[in-house]
């Protein structure tokens, strides 16, 4: 069992001992800790659809109470209609209950601040440096919260979403579009319906039931979407839609029943975008190069970030970027919030078939094709990997095809193709991610790298 503390908030698997899993004594040490660093008044609350949801929710909930806080329980809801939510409701921070795309065992308490966004790595840490000195105080009875249930966000959400300067709704209306989703039984099911009949999109949902009981796999992986893609290939629907559990990334499938790509998401995103608003983009080490070329070809300039959101937010503000995101299908749409938003995702894709009068097939035949190796090198004890880390930067630094990028572990660019090698915050591996014209060329480029390390090591 696992129960993994870091700048983010703190995740891990339901059940066993307290400081080992998710239990309800740490839930309730965290919160409070959480609670102490914001200092304010008024905090919302949502979850995923996943069986310990309400357990978790209860445990936070009279946490809060207890700290004195007016809590907003917005029930049922999206990662990105949590985010919104704390702006809606003028509150002092957000706790969001999901574990993302971690499967059903796992949970996690996500922290945000004011606007709706996620810690920095700066608070994020300080809200651990409280949880673990446990020096808490409580609120007297006569000053205890309560909490008041706002069962209107989704709606918002869908609305704001139709508003978006760029959502050409009557484009997408006079389509018809034909759609299948698979929402993973949690609230992806309650919200696209809402979206899609707001499109005029006619929709089948697989896996609607929001119970918590995956059908598969949540990761959307193609190894994990058999089910979607066999439905596609009867020819029944121009595109399918996945989601994750808590709907902030985001994967396409082509009418043909092949997969437009995860890290297509949101470079296609990002063509439409560009193509109206001319910008910067931003998206972290280990997405595809593809977002760089698009950017180009509409006169913006390509900036990376470190992984992780909160990292990739941070860089677009400093670059004044028009959009961004991640390659694993999350998009962050500034004009609508700075997190990753699977709805904003779905209306600016259809506008942009909507209006190009594209397939799907025939979108992704536009965007240059590269194909990302994902492979791991497992650690033991004694490793040290800052040091090889400096030994593959050093190794690579005088190489006149060769960029070298230190911000997050070491990324190494040529001219058509590039690796990434990283520590991992959660495991003790190093993730080694390449990119090239081919797979077969991209697993070679990683595998190459990968023999240096297991050299290094002896």
């Amino acid at each position: 069992m696992t129960l993994i503390k870091s700048i983010s908030g703190i995740r891990g698997t339901i059940g066993g001992r307290t400081g080992d899993t998710l239990n309800p004594l740490d839930i309730v040490k965290f919160t409070t800790a959480y609670a102490t660093f914001i200092g304010g008044k008024k905090i919302v609350v949502g979850r995923d659809g996943r069986i310990s949801g309400p357990m978790v929710r209860d445990v936070v909930c009279g946490t809060l109470v207890g700290m004195g806080y007016e809590v907003i329980d917005i029930g049922l809801a999206t990662t990105p209609t949590t985010e919104l939510a704390v702006r809606w409701h003028k509150a002092d921070g957000g706790i969001i209950i999901t574990a993302s795309h971690n499967p059903t065992q796992w949970n996690a308490l996500k922290l945000l601040n004011s606007e709706g966004e996620f810690l920095t790595a700066q608070d994020g840490a300080e809200v651990l440096r409280i949880a673990e000195a446990e020096d808490f105080n409580y609120a007297p009875v006569e000053k205890l919260g309560h909490v008041t249930f706002d069962d209107t966000m989704n709606r918002r959400h869908v609305e704001s979403v139709l508003k978006l300067r760029l959502a050409d709704v009557e484009a997408i209306r006079n389509r018809h579009f034909r759609v299948c989703a698979d929402t993973i039984n949690s609230v992806g099911g309650i919200i696209l319906p809402e979206l899609f009949k707001a499109l005029g999109v006619d929709y089948q949902i697989l896996n609607g039931d929001c119970t918590g009981i995956f059908a598969h796999n949540p990761e959307p992986l193609e190894k994990n979407l058999g089910g979607i893609m066999d439905c596609m290939k009867n020819g029944n629907f121009d595109l399918g839609i996945v989601v994750d559990p808590d709907v902030d990334r985001l994967a396409f499938i082509c009418e043909d029943g092949k997969m437009f790509g995860e890290e297509y998401t949101l470079v296609s995103v990002a063509d439409y975008v560009l193509s109206h608003d001319k910008g910067n983009t931003v998206s972290n080490l280990s997405s595809t190069r593809a977002l760089r070329d698009v950017t180009e070809r509409h006169g913006g300039h390509y900036a990376a970030a470190a992984v992780g959101e909160v990292n990739v937010t941070t860089k677009m503000k400093e670059v004044g970027a028009v959009i961004g995101g991640e390659g694993n299908g999350g998009v962050i749409y500034p004009e609508s919030h700075y997190g990753r938003d699977a709805l904003v995702g779905i209306v600016l894709f259809l506008s942009s078939l909507a209006q190009k009068n594209f397939k799907v097939t025939d979108l992704r035949r536009s965007f240059p094709d590269y194909q990302i190796a994902k492979n791991r090198i497992d650690l033991t004890p004694d490793t040290d990997v800052d040091a090889i880390l400096l030994k593959v930067k050093e190794m690579f630094a005088k190489d006149p095809e060769a960029q070298v990028n230190d911000i997050d572990g070491v990324k190494i660019d040529f001219p058509t193709k590039w690796v990434h090698l990283r520590k991992s915050n959660t495991e003790p591996i190093i993730r080694v991610y390449s990119e090239a014209q081919t797979m077969e060329e991209a697993d070679q480029l990683g595998k190459q790298l990968m023999q240096v390390v297991y050299d290094m090591q002896g």
